[in-house]
């Protein structure tokens, strides 16, 4: 974490996408920010232009649910997992299903690319974590241990680790290396709910959300606890470090509020309150200067 006193952010213009045909389960934006995801209730994935609101796809495929949707960081696809217990691949280009990855015997409540793009993690309502190769959507490895629902996941930086978030309250890290079998490296606990979303910083760092209204922020190397906010007054629905560290963004699940925390204090500096919906996705830009917070009702 890196010291310096971070800028004031303010609320600017509000765009409403409100072409759905249910509730909005989950939202991304793609790594310039240009292309705003969207995973609804409807079974269906919305594209959509940031800059315009102007819809670019509405796609279906999935037979029940959309519940959670990424980009993966190369640009170049995106993942949607639904309630009929499967993964979906798409080509950002021509906005296509490559493939459809079946495994799961359950909802699959998340989904997360490695840093490289070329393998992807899945999990769900069965407990179980997958690991899956893009390419060729193929399982590599099935994680099992959690004692409940897999909410949450986020491959580290160097693509090495996965962590894992659960309805069980607990953070699960495990050692993806080269040469060895992906297996159970650690466990992190102190939450006291689910844990609903997790986000690692460029230098390794680790900050999860839960519906215990909290977020930590971890150094998973030695399972050390380096900060706990508290200041939601729901459940904390999205999280996402800046470039530098010096903040954290937060989207609780009530009427749009975002909170921006300076991640040296622990301080609230910031609550950013808009007119719409639950905070489904909160981004920085790549230069750090602009905060993206993302709703649909």
């Amino acid at each position: 974490m890196n010291s310096g006193a971070p800028e004031t952010l303010a609320v600017g213009r509000v765009k409403f996408f409100g072409r759905h045909r249910g509730e909005v389960n989950s939202s991304t934006f793609s790594s310039d920010g240009q292309t705003l995801l969207t995973a609804s209730e409807d079974g269906c994935v919305y594209g959509w232009e940031t800059q315009s609101g102007q819809l670019l796809w509405r796609l279906g495929g999935h037979t029940g649910p959309v519940k959670f949707c990424r980009f993966s960081p190369d640009g170049r696809l995106f993942a949607s997992t639904s309630c009929d217990c499967t993964i979906r691949l798409w080509d950002v280009v021509g906005a296509k299903c490559l493939r459809v990855l079946k495994g799961h015997q359950r909802s699959v409540e998340t989904v997360s690319f490695s840093p490289d793009s070329r393998q992807l993690a899945s999990g769900g309502w069965d407990k179980r974590v997958m690991l899956w190769e893009v390419q060729s959507g193929q399982m590599l490895h099935l994680l099992a241990g959690h004692h409940d629902s897999v909410q949450s996941s986020d491959f580290s930086p160097s693509g090495d680790c996965l962590a894992t978030g659960s309805r069980d309250s607990t953070i699960r890290i495990w050692d993806l290396r080269a040469g060895t079998p992906a297996v159970f490296y650690k466990e992190l606990e102190g939450h006291s709910g689910n844990i609903s979303c997790l986000h690692y910083s460029v230098s390794g760092l680790l900050a999860s959300g839960s519906w215990d209204k909290t977020i930590h922020i971890w150094k998973p190397r030695n399972s050390s606890l380096l900060l706990q906010l508290k200041g939601h007054v729901t459940w904390v629905k999205s999280i996402a470090f800046s470039p530098d560290e010096q903040r954290l963004a937060s989207g609780g699940y009530s009427h749009m509020e975002v909170k921006v925390w300076d991640c040296n204090t622990g301080k609230c500096l910031e609550t950013l309150k808009g007119v719409l919906d639950v905070a489904h996705a909160c981004a920085f830009t790549p230069d750090g200067r602009l905060l993206v917070s993302g709703a649909a009702d």
